[in-house]
């Protein structure tokens, strides 16, 4: 038999796309995309708005989804 050698998994590895607690203006929503990315907040927030206003508001529909289904952290 041959040895791999990977790494066992551990929690702190894996990362879960969370709404923000700490960092909401609404919903934490942007915040947590935000962290996820390792980006600003404030540029997701701002590339939220401009989308909004570019989609004709679709992306509102998406921002709500996304408060509903992606969990706190």
């Amino acid at each position: 038999m041959t040895e791999t050698n990977i790494p066992p998994v551990t929690d702190h590895s894996i990362k879960r796309l969370r709404r923000s607690r700490t960092d909401r203006k609404l919903t934490g929503v942007c915040a947590g995309i935000g962290e996820y990315f390792d980006v600003d907040p404030n540029i997701v927030r701002i590339a939220a708005v401009l989308g909004a206003f570019f989609t004709g508001g679709t992306l509102i529909l998406a921002y709500l989804a996304a408060a509903l289904l992606i969990p706190e952290s």
